[in-house]
């Protein structure tokens, strides 16, 4: 695969902290609400973006994503040389990778751009002009056809990925903000603060909407609590199915039954 050309990568170096299987939550959620996508795709490629010190994230997101969609491609983009030097071994059918940034160094339009733990170390008003600058890389919809277009997952999660939050932005930017956690961890469901994705986690304060949203959710837990006699699983089913009463969740059961739940952006976005 050829790449666009860049002088110089665009983003600064993080610390690349990864584990195998760190990201498993985030990457069955985008095979299952995006693979109809990358399988319309005549060439879809998806790119890890600050894949960090091993490429265990990239490998894995190929895996999975072939699951749903077989022809897809994945570029694994690292910001810091010696990373991509050190993946190199692993470079296979349908895996490269490449050194950039934030101008994503690909040819054409990617379907799906997934940024995990990359921007926790960036300021929160730098957070828009890098989901501006991503989201305007995305692939274009195409309503005649049924598509979206591409899709931005950008979040945060856990060392070994028992808790994650993300966001998903298509090309005309922010649509979701997805929690997911193993339900055998949770204590109650705003445990997940800490892992808020940068442009929400210093807004859960009083009279933002995600800590109201934190607030009415450890509500709903505490009133589910009777059905924690059959199992966690049933209790977040529960307290879901008693949330989405008050707030635009956009996903059913089948996802509430993986330890997640998706609700609107624009019910969540910061004041202001």
């Amino acid at each position: 695969m050829s790449t666009r050309a860049a002088s110089r990568p665009v983003g600064t170096v993080t610390r690349g902290t990864t584990n195998p299987n760190r990201l498993r939550r985030m990457d069955r959620w985008i095979a299952a609400v995006h693979g109809a996508e990358l399988r319309r795709t005549a060439d879809p490629v998806a790119v890890d973006l600050g894949y960090g010190a091993a490429p265990w994230t990239a490998v894995e997101l190929l895996r999975r994503l072939r699951t749903a969609a077989p022809r897809t491609r994945v570029v694994g983009v690292e910001i810091e040389p010696a990373r991509v030097t050190a993946a190199q071994p692993y470079t296979r059918e349908g895996l490269v990778f490449r050194h950039g940034g934030f101008e994503v160094p690909v040819q054409g339009r990617p379907t799906l751009i997934r940024a995990a733990n990359v921007l926790r170390q960036y300021e929160e008003g730098e957070v828009a002009a890098v989901w501006e600058r991503l989201c305007a890389r995305l692939a274009p919809g195409d309503p005649a056809a049924g598509s979206r277009g591409g899709l931005l997952v950008e979040g945060t999660c856990d060392e070994i990925g028992r808790r994650h939050v993300w966001v998903a932005l298509g090309p005309e930017g922010p649509r979701t903000v997805t929690f997911a956690t193993r339900l055998g961890s949770l204590d109650r469901p705003s445990d997940l603060a800490e892992r808020l994705p940068k442009a929400l986690i210093h807004r859960n304060v009083p009279g933002e909407p995600v800590h109201a949203f934190l607030r009415d959710f450890d509500r709903a837990w505490a009133a589910a609590a009777p059905y924690a006699s059959y199992g966690a699983r049933q209790r977040w089913i529960r307290t879901v199915r008693r949330l989405k009463a008050d707030w635009p969740v956009t996903d059913g059961p089948t996802r509430w039954r993986q330890g997640e739940v998706t609700v609107m952006w624009g019910a969540l976005a910061p004041r202001g």
